[in-house]
């Protein structure tokens, strides 16, 4: 069925998630990802929330293999120290 935003979860990393989904919104890298959702009708916390989950599952691919991000471009987001 149709998925509805609820209030589940830790709360703490729902907050988290929310200001990692903001902060990416503005960058370059998600701007165009957040800005779909947007014109698609969705309302702003909608597409915040969205984001929000692609970047947990993102993070969480890395944690699991170790790997690191490349964008679609090839370009690494993330300098090695």
């Amino acid at each position: 069925g149709r998925r509805r935003l609820t209030k589940r979860g830790c709360s703490e990393v729902r907050r988290l998630l929310h200001n990692a989904a903001m902060s990416a919104s503005k960058t370059e890298a998600w701007k165009e990802v957040y800005e779909h959702y947007r014109s698609t009708g969705k309302a702003t916390t909608q597409a915040l929330v969205i984001l929000a989950r692609k970047l947990a599952r993102i993070a969480f691919a890395l944690m699991k293999t170790q790997g690191e991000y490349v964008s679609k471009g090839g370009k690494k987001h993330c300098p090695q120290p």
